[in-house]
């Protein structure tokens, strides 16, 4: 269970920081943790045999109008 202390450690230390998350389950093998902190969204992934992956997404600080929603649906629909 050394696995779930390290996750569990990770969540007190949001709660201490308070940065607000959500848990995720998406994957057959982790837990996701993800933080919307300014201009950063993270994906913090904990595996059962430890390993921790990490994916940042990060803003470029550019606010659009809604003109771009037609190419959000355009480039995502299915």
């Amino acid at each position: 269970m050394k696995e779930m202390t390290k996750l569990l450690k990770f969540l007190h230390r949001l709660d201490d920081c308070k940065i607000h998350y959500r848990i995720e389950h998406n994957r057959d093998d982790s837990i996701m943790v993800i933080t919307d902190v300014p201009g950063q969204k993270w994906e913090i992934e904990f595996f059962p045999n430890g390993n921790v992956e990490i994916e940042i997404f990060k803003s470029d600080g550019e606010i659009r109008d809604e003109s771009e929603l037609e190419r959000f649906f355009k480039e995502f629909k299915d």
